[in-house]
């Protein structure tokens, strides 16, 4: 270890930066977010160093470097580009045994700034000792999408809660399953980062007075259309959160790799050798996991309230006292389309989105004369073995028989597949392509020869 990690309090405390640029910016934002007393040496400074002064959050001090800069300086930093300057401050820092950093040169320096991320009181540092900074800032952003933004908020209202968890749980065992039941609370963070005062009281009323070993809930996770990188990042936390993953067929591989290996994973989908899970039974699964002290985590593709059964589940759950929240994800509708060039409005030729479930059965329900009126996008999710009929209604009620439609075939991944054509031949197009598929019908279709961008099979 070459060099010894720690967190340094800068609050109210006189620092020296050298440098007016724009590396020495970055650097004095992190030293005003950390309260410094600020000095800045150069002989030229930027227009946003002008405006702190004039905010009077740091000093300026302008001309050349001058070591009695340093007098009463807890550390210093030199950023400029001038690497004799930068060298000379080293050397004075040295002297008088105050820690300098030196931008782009970890050798003529006594420390190094790490790459940061901040959810204040935690915080996180990444380094790599100067060696590859680029690695350690990808590293940070790995981190960044996997700690909730409202961590910060969390730890400092368990602070706040310590006495209280002392005074109510007399043994080690006991308080550390109570922080753990808090800290994987995510209505609870909702609220404190909603700044919710009311629900906080209750949420932690709550708590307290549950049994530590009833601490059961459901969150239902959109996990989008297929693309693994358009999971949302509270999604991917809450499936690495899970002690149980309840999924089905269109929730890809990618993703559920992405689960911790110890979750057990309960598959209630329609595939190859598995017969699918009837509604009310996945209702059951959920409640009784729930009820015996298990994080559930109900994965369902695209976004659970758009055709996916979610507020059905949601009600079970609700008429048991079972606490649940919800994950949205990004609706097949929207991934598919923008996967396949296709936008879903455009101010010449589409005002507004119409999204139809394709359980038809003799489709005598749907408001076809409003369906096939002009100006408008419409989707039919799980359409597939109704696009004869689709194509018939439609056609029947008015819409030009040569609008443009497209079905697209496992939207998002890499075995995406789009057909297009007129809507007067929907029923053989579908021949062409297989479920889970998407149909999209409308002008804005045409768009997809000009703005087709991602590689199909």
């Amino acid at each position: 270890m070459d060099y010894f990690p720690l967190f340094c309090k800068l609050e109210n405390r006189d620092c020296l930066l050298v440098g007016g640029g724009e590396v020495a910016e970055r650097k004095a934002r992190l030293l005003l977010e950390a309260g410094a007393c600020i000095t800045v040496n150069a002989q030229t400074f930027n227009e946003q160093f002008m405006c702190w002064h004039e905010q009077k959050q740091l000093t300026l001090a302008q001309g050349e470097f001058n070591a009695e800069l340093l007098d009463n300086k807890w550390l210093v930093i030199a950023a400029t580009d001038c690497q004799e300057t930068n060298q000379k401050v080293s050397i004075e820092a040295e002297k008088r045994c105050i820690f300098c950093n030196v931008v782009d040169a970890p050798k003529a320096a006594s420390f190094i700034m790490p790459s940061i991320i901040d959810r204040s009181p935690i915080m996180v540092a990444v380094s790599s000792e100067g060696h590859a900074p680029v690695l350690a800032r990808l590293l940070r952003e790995k981190l960044e999408s996997i700690l909730p933004q409202h961590l910060g908020k969390l730890a400092k209202y368990a602070g706040y809660l310590r006495d209280k968890v002392k005074l109510t749980y007399q043994t080690m065992t006991e308080r550390r399953r109570f922080w753990e039941r808090l800290f994987s609370h995510d209505r609870l963070a909702q609220a404190l980062a909603n700044s919710d005062s009311d629900d906080v009281e209750k949420l932690t009323n709550e708590l307290f007075d549950t049994s530590l070993d009833a601490r059961g809930e459901v969150v239902l996770v959109g996990a989008g259309p297929g693309d693994a990188g358009l999971l949302t990042l509270k999604g991917l936390q809450q499936i690495q959160q899970a002690d149980i993953i309840v999924y089905d067929r269109l929730v890809s591989d990618d993703i559920m790799n992405l689960a911790r290996r110890d979750a057990k994973r309960v598959f209630v989908g329609k595939r190859a050798g598995f017969h699918c899970v009837p509604q009310d039974q996945i209702n059951q699964i959920l409640l009784q996991q729930a009820q015996k002290g298990k994080r559930v985590v109900r994965l369902k593709g695209g976004d659970p309230f758009i055709f996916g059964r979610g507020g059905e589940e949601l009600e079970t759950l609700f008429n048991a006292d079972i606490p649940f929240s919800v994950v949205p994800g990004i609706t097949a509708a929207s991934g598919c389309s923008a996967y396949s060039g296709i936008p879903l409005t455009h101010r010449d030729y589409a005002h507004s989105v119409r999204l139809i479930t394709g359980h038809l059965k003799d489709g005598s329900h749907l408001d076809w004369q409003s369906l096939a009126a002009e100006k408008q996008t419409l989707v039919f999710y799980m359409g597939l073995s109704q696009a004869e009929s689709i194509e018939k209604q439609l056609i029947k009620h008015g819409m030009n028989a040569n609008t443009p439609v497209a079905i697209v075939e496992e939207g998002t991944t890499t075995k995406q597949k789009v057909v297009s054509g007129l809507l007067c031949d929907l029923t053989q197009l579908s021949l062409q392509a297989c479920s889970p598929s998407l149909i999209i019908i409308g002008p804005v279709v045409a768009l997809r020869e000009k703005l087709s961008w991602f590689s199909e099979h």
